[in-house]
């Protein structure tokens, strides 16, 4: 009689492990971009993929963009679990994880980025000092910009205030301009009071945020690629089980393909728009457009090697020109 006792609180036991081990889990996700925004449309996609295919699985909580946390914040909060999974750009983290100055500078294809080890690499970075699993990058090979409200005529920024992020403050203090770091939510002012002379932004986005407004010209050419991904904390990611993480590796993957797909369309699209908006084209010629991109991407991987001598050089030798 105690032996079958036993046994029923063993298969009561095993069944309530394996109840557990089947529970959906709901994972809180924020986005360092307004919600609705070009740069946040693919996270929700995702969103919505996961919460369709992941039904008594796994679900995603959208808390929202800057209003819910600010962009700076974005990076600090997956590595200390105060949310989930995230879409940020690495602009906003490179306080903690240097090596993510770099990001910008690799064009590979994600695919590429996988087979070469760049992929693995950088996984292992995130890992290290973020404390989150890299799961996908957006927006491969759509560029970013300088826009003005004053036009120049050679590469100098000598008497410009121009609103940068990490990406590119080094670029535009060594063209003589002034760096000034502002929250995304705060440039439309800064530039209708003459605080700003510019900013840099990528191609798309600057009508989700209103810019074109108070925006007069746009540098010619776009330099880098934006730098988005989506970032689950590492401590989440270990306590999903192997079905949970098979939804979100498999709602980014499809997310991959089709930003692969769509971004030169995109970016078509978004330089007529912006000049039917009035904003116009600085183009000082191909000989310094050639010096600009130049300067531009030595410059920043020197920041990168300076900052993470060890990572900088591997990342470069796996991506640089």
């Amino acid at each position: 009689m105690r032996v079958n006792s036993i046994l029923a609180l063993s298969a009561v036991i095993l069944c309530s492990a394996s109840l557990a081990s089947a529970q959906e889990v709901t994972l809180r996700a924020v986005s360092s971009f307004n919600e609705g925004s070009q740069i946040s449309v693919p996270f929700e996609r995702f969103i919505e993929k996961v919460n369709k295919d992941g039904k008594g699985v796994i679900q995603i909580n959208y808390i929202g963009g800057p209003r819910a946390m600010p962009p700076f914040e974005v990076g600090n909060a997956v590595r200390s679990k105060v949310v989930d999974i995230a879409n940020v750009a690495a602009a906003f983290y490179t306080n903690l994880m240097p090596e993510a100055d770099a990001i910008k500078l690799i064009n590979k294809p994600v695919a590429e980025q996988r087979k070469n080890g760049t992929w693995d690499l950088l996984s292992d970075i995130h890992r290290q000092k973020l404390n989150s699993h890299y799961l996908a990058r957006l927006f491969v090979s759509v560029p970013y910009h300088i826009y003005l409200n004053k036009k120049i005529d050679k590469l100098d920024f000598s008497g410009l205030k121009v609103r940068v992020t990490p990406v590119y403050r080094d670029f535009v203090q060594n063209l003589g301009g002034t760096p000034i770091t502002t929250p995304p939510g705060e440039v439309y002012t800064a530039l209708e009071r003459g605080v700003v002379d510019g900013y840099g932004w990528p191609i798309l986005g600057i009508f989700d945020l209103g810019w074109e407004k108070v925006t007069k010209f746009r540098m010619d050419p776009g330099f880098y690629s934006v730098d988005v991904g989506l970032l689950v904390n590492q401590d989440t990611w270990k306590g999903l089980n192997d079905a949970q993480r098979k939804v979100l590796t498999e709602a980014a993957a499809w997310l991959e393909a089709l930003d692969a797909t769509e971004n030169a369309e995109l970016v078509k699209a978004e330089r007529e728009r912006q000049a039917k908006a009035g904003v116009q084209t600085i183009d000082l010629g191909p000989a310094v457009s050639q010096e600009f991109l130049k300067k531009a991407n030595a410059l920043a991987w020197d920041a990168v090697i300076a900052r993470s001598p060890e990572f900088g050089k591997k990342l470069r030798a796996l991506n640089g020109e």
